[in-house]
């Protein structure tokens, strides 16, 4: 049966890696939760302060709902960050916010990757929602074609993943290097900063193995249906 294919073995360790990733930002995350920096600034306060000094005084700082949903809107132009980071003055905090004016930072310079990634967002949406049902139709129905279109398709998450590494990494080597100049963290702060930014950088490249890994498997499954 399709649904116990031997083929899945092909996901087992990105799913392992996607896990530990996932508990490695939230056990970081918490644990520097609890640190506050010297400098007492919130996350809100950093975000504030680092946006003017590149004088992006018109994209506002406002908040949002939810746990680590921090990020920066590129279209509307507005830095949105949870409670968690908003109100806090923890070494957590101030790290992710700097991580989010990062992002603003490279929209304002026009940084390639993130304009590359943020004009195949409509693509990738469209595409890895129907990469499943043309790939699920050719191989039920045996039609090589659906199952070939199904595989292009959702190679384009695939691409996503890969150019959001250089995003993310690049958006938090910025924050490091910012929240020292700025005088924002220091000595151990900063270290604490990029654990906890290294930490969210693997959930990114657990997300990219995972693609990865999906797409390998497409591939096996599409050669076995026209073996059979």
């Amino acid at each position: 049966m399709f649904y116990y294919d031997s083929s899945f073995i092909v996901l087992i360790p990105a799913l392992i890696i996607s896990a530990w990733a996932q508990m490695k930002i939230t056990s970081t995350f918490n644990k520097y939760s609890r640190i506050n920096s010297m400098g007492g600034y919130t996350g809100a306060q950093v975000a504030r302060k680092l946006l003017d000094s590149h004088g992006l005084f018109d994209v506002p700082v406002e908040l949002i709902s939810g746990k680590l949903t921090d990020h920066y809107d590129p279209t509307n132009r507005v830095m949105r960050l949870s409670s968690d980071v908003y109100y806090s003055t923890s070494v957590a905090s101030i790290g992710v916010a700097a991580h989010e004016t990062g992002h603003a930072f490279q929209h304002q310079e026009r940084y390639s990757p993130l304009i590359i990634r943020n004009s195949i967002v409509p693509i990738v949406n469209f595409s890895s929602n129907l990469s499943w049902i043309l790939f699920f139709l050719g191989f039920f129905f045996g039609l090589p074609n659906l199952l070939n279109m199904g595989i292009i398709l959702f190679s384009a998450a695939v691409i996503f993943q890969l150019v959001t590494l250089p995003v993310e990494f690049n958006a938090s080597n910025r924050a490091l290097i910012l929240l020292e100049d700025k005088g924002i963290l220091y000595g151990n702060e900063i270290k604490g900063a990029k654990s906890v930014l290294s930490a969210a950088a693997m959930t990114y490249v657990a997300a990219t193995i995972t693609a990865i890994a999906q797409l390998l498997r497409l591939i096996i499954l599409s050669n076995n249906r026209r073996d059979n």
